[in-house]
């Protein structure tokens, strides 16, 4: 064994040798040299390795990596993903590993890292993490660029408005602790919002825990419990973070375990006062807080200094009181705008030169380096004339410390109203949050079902399997399904829809809708991260967070901005100060309390302040949040920018036909009798012979059968006998001594049963209508003829009518046959028909449509559709219900209504009409406000524009924008939506 290793090692050492530089590749050999592909499977099976490459630029780049991969032994094969930044190895572990292809990869020289398991999803967690710091567009980008190429992170989303950063990263290769500590390098504080999409977490507090030990001792016990992933232990705040698996533990069994704990057992924990979603929440308000007192501290200090230079010097008796010297041609005046205006400047104003400085320091821009040089410019130039002054017994200058002191307090005052305004672009995901129940009443059962006892619990304690009580009024607590009870709960809170849903034994409930009328016991199924409310919180956030494709625009400008005011404002500094030396302009252009340099510092700090990226930046995020917020109140939840950016330009829809133009669920539309019966008696019988079939038709039978029985809920069918299923064809039994066979033509003729004339009409009369139509023989007689239809969905003529009024055009594909989607299609008004498609063919129809030159919304279900789905320019997932995660749609219609499809379009087209409203104003007001700060109208009507208002219209120009986006919150769904009657469609 020895000899054979040794053999192997001089073999793996000649094959390094060995290597030419020549190009021997992509023939090479697939082993060592010296080795047989005999010899290699004895060494062991082949390996799979992932690695993220940075650097790469081009199909070159890409080239290059895998001849250095592929010139490695024992290299079966190599492929480079240049738009991914990814390589794929597959190798053979005996004779090389994965050290070496990094060496390989980085010796060509390309940066890599290797990706741990990338084939398995749950290697990528996503992790949300607040920032602190951000100003405006350029902060954003500047820490999207820095944390994209950290190994181990795969996707960024930075988004300005809702301050929160969302990360998409391999926890294996790179850790929500270590991303925060990049953060925090960059120059921005972070904040951890939460981690993983798959985990539940809930905070307890903790009494009784007087030292570390003890802490440590009750993380130990958590730890221990199956189904906990990760506890997290803050001693300072009493507080136990606790992440968990649904599925094996819950709340109620950490509090036990932690009031258990320690022989004296003095702890005793309870659910942290702040909820989870409490934490964004609690963060605006501090921030609103923050930004008000600093605006009220600002303007203690700035009100006297504007008095003294702008109103106290026309009054006569407190004018001569300013003007009495100190030192030389020093004034009272100007010592107390001196004094007042620096706390402003360098402790109320501190923000700015630590955000500038941050920026700076990463060689990026910000709105805080305008505002930090154009307050410094006047402050600094208002010191050295106030210096002049005292040491100079003939100097007479103009002090501008009024403009750095007001432009400070007008700048906070502008952040004040856009952290308030941009707080309401979110109350979307607040009121979504606050539709959970604080309390619920939890059921003991014995073993038979019947009620022990019942207790009030808070709501986040329920755990999953848990039964819960229902009162009328109440919310429901939990997402689960009903075990005893009737009652109608109004949906229209998750929904949209203002009907009460009738709900009974077996049918699931969300949790935060409201029970209108009877007692209901539900068992709890979907809890904490799992619940559609969670599901829903969760998808709206995201949204909020991706960005419209239109906001790369914004973000270009935004890079060159900053550094672009920079130069036009010294520019504009420039050319007037020059113009007053060199006698440029009369002389009686220049204020008398001004010469021609202070004339043209004006000038200049106007234009660097009145030129923010702020608006430029808030205009797509903020239309998108209150444009997503409002689709999801109205049950339509749009996945973010791109998807609605999409929808405005839709020309062409692409339905599916089962359950998305239909119900989806077979019912009994028509019954004939040809033997004088009861058919009470006639539907026992057939439904008997039918309750042990699984078929879909079976199932239609048996629920229309019910109509006929007092004992609806759970009634009991007269036993069948020798019951036999024939696939394809139907099913037989002997009921009360009669021999019962229902099915199609060719399963009585097996039998040799006659089919009457009347029975062949009524078959050929359902079959053009696109029905089934299901023969019932008794005795060895056709007794009766059922017709089974999956029914058009309400208003579905009317939905498509309104949007070929749209001139959008509407198309058909489905798997069902020729005949029944003809039928579907000519009874609401679709001429373009595909029938008989697979998943895969509906794709290519998707395609076909691209090609020609539409903008394709496919409308599908969701499952079978997910191929087309994802292929159109936009994926509208319909009859989604609580289970809303479809991961292939862009957009998903909680209520399963074909109008939501126009909701969506003409939602979207409001909300894009916003943004481009946004965009207007915030680059019409640059292009405008930049030359008249600069001085344009000066020269002929001598207006002028100070660098304090110059501030004010800065921070005016933010709020209105945000404001522009808050009357997105008054949408209206179109009027002829409002008009049209659809009626329900009852499923007995």
């Amino acid at each position: 064994m020895g000899t054979k290793l040794l053999a192997l090692a001089c073999i793996r050492k000649e094959s390094y040798g060995d290597l030419s530089p020549r190009p021997h590749y992509p023939s090479m050999p697939k082993y060592p040299k010296g080795i047989t592909a005999q010899e290699t499977s004895l060494q062991g099976s082949e390996a799979k390795a992932m690695f993220s490459v940075m650097g790469m630029t081009c199909s070159a780049c890409a080239g290059s990596v895998e001849k250095a991969v592929k010139r490695l032994p024992g290299i079966k094969e190599a492929v480079v993903d240049v738009l991914n930044n990814k390589a794929q190895v597959m190798f053979y572990p005996s004779f090389v590993n994965e050290e070496s292809i990094l060496e390989a990869i980085e010796d060509a020289g390309f940066q890599a890292a290797l990706i741990q398991d990338e084939t398995d999803d749950k290697s990528v967690q996503v992790c949300r993490i607040r920032i602190n710091g951000m100003t405006c567009t350029s902060c954003s980008t500047t820490l999207e660029n820095a944390l994209q190429p950290v190994p181990g992170v795969q996707k960024v989303q930075v988004a300005l408005a809702t301050e929160e950063a969302q990360i998409h990263h391999d926890p294996k290769i790179i850790t929500y602790n270590q991303l925060m500590q990049k953060i925090e390098e960059t120059g921005f504080g972070a904040v951890l919002v939460s981690t993983g999409e798959d985990m539940s977490k809930i905070n307890l507090r903790i009494d009784g825990v007087r030292t570390v030990n003890s802490m440590r001792m009750l993380e130990n016990s958590l730890q221990a419990l199956p189904g906990v992933q990760a506890v997290q232990t803050s001693p300072e705040l009493k507080k136990i973070a606790v992440s968990y698996k649904p599925d094996m533990t819950g709340p109620r069994n950490f509090i036990k375990v932690i009031d258990s704990t320690g022989s004296s057992r003095r702890f005793k924990a309870t659910i942290y006062p702040e909820g989870e979603g409490a934490g964004r929440e609690s963060h605006r308000k501090e921030e609103i807080k923050q930004y008000f007192r600093s605006f009220l501290w600002s303007l203690i200090f700035t009100t006297p200094v504007f008095l003294t230079s702008m109103v106290f010097m026309y009054i006569p008796g407190i004018k001569h009181g300013l003007d009495t010297k100190v030192v030389n041609m020093l004034t009272i005046g100007e010592v107390i705008r001196w004094v007042l205006s620096t706390p402003v400047q360098f402790i109320i104003g501190r923000r700015f030169y630590t955000g500038s400085y941050k920026a700076l320091r990463h060689g990026s821009a910000n709105m805080d380096v305008l505002i930090a040089l154009g307050t410094n410019a006047a402050y600094f130039y208002s010191v050295y004339t106030v210096i002049r002054a005292a040491s100079s017994p003939d100097f007479e200058g103009t002090d501008f410390f009024e403009t750095s002191a007001m432009l400070i307090s007008f700048i906070l005052l502008g952040k004040y109203l856009e952290v308030l305004a941009k707080g309401k672009t979110s109350e979307a995901i607040a009121k979504l949050m606050n539709l959970a129940p604080e309390t619920a009443i939890l059921l003991s059962l014995d073993e038979e079902g019947n009620v022990i006892s019942e207790e009030e619990i808070d709501s986040r304690l329920i755990q999953k399997n848990d039964i819960i009580k229902i009162i009328p009024g109440a919310k429901v607590a939990s997402d689960g399904f009903v075990l005893w009870g009737q009652s109608h709960i109004n949906e229209s809170m998750i929904t949209g829809e203002a009907r009460p849903v009738a709900k009974r034994k077996g049918d699931t409930v969300i949790g935060g809708t409201v029970n209108e009328n009877g007692v209901l016991h539900i068992k709890a199924t979907k809890v904490g991260s799992e619940s559609a409310l969670a599901q829903i919180v969760r998808l709206v956030e995201s949204a909020q967070m991706a960005k419209a494709p239109v906001q790369k625009f914004a973000d270009r400008i935004s890079k060159y901005f900053v550094p672009l005011v920079i130069m036009l404002s010294f520019s504009t500094w420039l050319a007037w100060f020059l113009a007053g030396k060199l006698h440029g302009y009369p002389e009686s252009w220049i204020p008398s309390s001004m010469d021609s340099f202070e004339l043209a510092l004006q000038f200049g700090i106007s234009v660097m302040v009145i030129a923010c990226p702020c608006a430029l930046g808030l205009a797509t995020p903020t239309a998108v949040m209150v444009g997503t917020g409002v689709g999801a109140s109205l049950g339509v939840l749009i996945k973010g920018g791109q998807a609605l950016e999409g929808a405005h330009k839709v020309n062409c829809i692409v339905f599916d036909k089962t359950g998305t133009l239909t119900v989806g669920k077979p019912v009994v539309v028509n019954t004939r009798l040809l033997k004088n019966m009861v058919l009470h008696e006639f539907y026992e019988l057939v439904a008997a012979t039918e309750v042990n079939s699984e078929h879909p038709l079976a199932k239609a039978i048996i629920e229309y059968a019910k109509k006929f029985r007092e004992d609806e809920e759970n009634p009991a069918w007269p036993e069948a006998r020798d019951f036999v299923s024939i696939t394809g064809h139907g099913v037989k039994a002997i009921v009360r001594n009669k021999e019962v066979i229902v099915g199609n033509k060719s399963l009585m003729l097996e039998n040799n049963i006659v089919i009457p004339v009347d029975a062949q009409d009524m078959l050929t009369e359902t079959e053009l209508m696109a029905q089934t139509g299901i023969l019932v023989s008794i005795d060895g007689e056709v007794t009766g003829v059922l017709a089974i239809s999956d029914p058009v969905k309400p208003g579905a003529q009317e939905v498509i009518s309104i949007l070929k009024s749209m001139n959008v055009r509407s198309i058909m594909v489905t798997g069902d046959n020729w005949g029944t989607a003809s039928s579907i299609a000519s009874q609401i008004g679709i001429e373009t028909v595909v029938a008989e498609a697979k998943p895969e063919q509906k794709a290519e129809k998707v395609k076909e449509l691209q090609a020609e030159g539409y903008a394709v919304a496919m409308v599908g279900d969701g499952i079978n559709d997910s191929p087309a789905l994802v292929a159109a320019d936009v994926g509208m997932a319909i009859g989604a219900g609580t289970d809303i995660a479809i991961e292939a749609a862009d957009i998903v219609l909680m209520k399963s209504n074909l109008e939501d499809v126009i909701t969506a379009i003409h939602l979207s087209k409001k909300t894009f009409s916003r943004i481009r409203l946004n965009y207007i104003w915030a680059l019409g007001y640059n292009i405008l406000g930049i030359p008249i700060a600069a001085g344009a109208l000066f020269p002929s009507t001598g207006f002028r524009l100070p660098p304090w208002i110059a501030g004010a219209a800065m921070a005016a120009s933010s709020v209105s924008v945000v404001c522009c986006s808050l009357l997105l919150k008054n949408y209206e769904r179109p009027k002829k939506l409002e008009n049209l009657e659809i009626g329900g469609i009852q499923i007995e």
